[in-house]
């Protein structure tokens, strides 16, 4: 006779099983309190002995010379009370990083990286090994690199890149590898790389919202966005300018090295590029299949839009008067611009919406974008509304 009573007990086994599990990892997850006055004096520390899943509180400070290898999956890494500063002082773990992560699925959060430099010259705040990682709310300045890999995911928010390279243009304020399957980068400053990129990814998916990249006035990066090798990409709602002293005079750039990915495509949509050099060009598309679409954009300055024919509508080639203060960066549109209520859906592309829903609050921020009769051109929304009740 059959035992119809079987599955059931074999469902209850199962999640008895995995309950166990679950508790045991519960049990053992613990949180490192690193600082001059907390049992851990420095991160390197926690590193030989946390566990997966666990959370290391690192006490706002300087902590000088202390490189690390994380190994654990799952695990949390943030300041407490502010940064916690990790300054090289010419230490770095494997002659890669300050801290390489190899485990998955790791989060960093609240910390500064300072100092990174190797013999070969690649030096990096962060050496990515693992297949995923979040960054958030970090400051990477005065490294080689200031990131460096990826695998996976990555995701890097509302976090500043200053002064990363080591001058030869092969190093960068963020460099991402092809071996990642998505980069997101949103809400962050990324700034006056030295002679190489301020956002170098080879990723097969680039998500680039809501940024302000810029050389400002004394910075001489070579791209603000450079795609190394194509893919499918989404460049919305930034703020990407080029400085007077830039090494490159093409602002974003579409696969200059050719394009390494099966599927090729960009969106360049409601961003405010400024170019502050005397030439240059906007937007560089190789050679090759890709379906372009730009939408929505403000060009100012001088400078070809776009080097190969792509599909263009509703964008603006603007004066300094469309802009609040175009010579201190502030890209906000004034009552009479020509950007207000100009543009046109952009419309989605392979799911996601391409219409802005926020937009870069200085520094490191976002706001959500104003809606209020037809869509702006340009990284900002006019509030006509906030207008309205300041109107006499």
């Amino acid at each position: 006779m059959m035992d119809t009573n079987r599955p059931a007990i074999s469902r209850v086994v199962r999640c008895a099983v995995l309950g166990f599990i679950l508790s045991a990892h519960l049990v053992h997850a613990a949180v490192y309190q690193v600082g001059p006055d907390k049992p851990y004096k420095r991160p390197s520390a926690v590193a030989a002995i946390a566990r997966n899943g666990d959370v290391v509180e690192i006490d706002a400070g300087t902590y000088a010379g202390d490189a690390a290898v994380w190994r654990q999956d799952n695990l949390t890494l943030r300041g407490i009370g502010g940064y916690a500063h990790l300054r090289a002082d010419r230490q770095a773990a494997e002659e890669k990083a300050i801290w390489v992560i190899k485990g998955k699925n790791v989060t960093v959060e609240r910390i500064e990286f300072s100092g990174a430099t190797v013999s070969d010259r690649n030096g990096a705040g962060i050496r990515m090994e693992g297949s995923g990682i979040t960054i958030r709310n970090c400051y990477f300045h005065d490294n080689e690199n200031g990131v460096l890999g990826g695998r996976g995911e990555v995701l890097i928010e509302s976090s500043e890149f200053a002064h990363n390279g080591f001058g030869d243009g092969q190093s960068h304020n963020m460099y991402i590898s092809d071996a990642t399957r998505r980069f997101t980068l949103r809400y962050s400053y990324s700034h006056h790389a030295r002679v190489g990129h301020n956002l170098k990814s080879r990723a097969r998916e680039n998500r680039i919202f809501y940024n302000r990249i810029m050389d400002e006035k004394d910075g001489d990066s070579s791209y603000a966005i450079d795609l190394s090798n194509g893919g499918l990409a989404y460049v919305v709602g930034n703020l990407i300018q080029q400085g007077p002293n830039a090494e490159n005079k093409t602002i974003l750039t579409f696969a200059p090295e050719g394009f390494s990915h099966s599927q090729n495509e960009l969106y360049v949509v409601n961003n405010t590029f400024v170019n502050d050099n005397d030439s240059g060009r906007f937007i560089a598309v190789a050679k090759g299949e890709a379906l372009v679409r730009v939408v929505n954009n403000i060009f100012v300055g001088p400078g070809e839009q776009v080097t190969r024919p792509v599909e263009m509508r509703t964008n603006l080639v603007a004066k300094d008067t469309d802009l609040v203060d175009r010579d201190g960066f502030d890209y906000r549109l004034r009552p009479n611009s020509l950007a207000i209520g100009a543009g046109s859906d952009p419309g989605t592309a392979h799911g996601i919406n391409l219409n802005p829903v926020s937009h870069y609050l200085h520094p490191r921020g976002h706001q959500a974008r104003p809606v209020d009769g037809g869509i702006d051109i340009g990284a900002y929304e006019y509030d006509k509304a906030e207008r309205r009740k300041t109107s006499p």
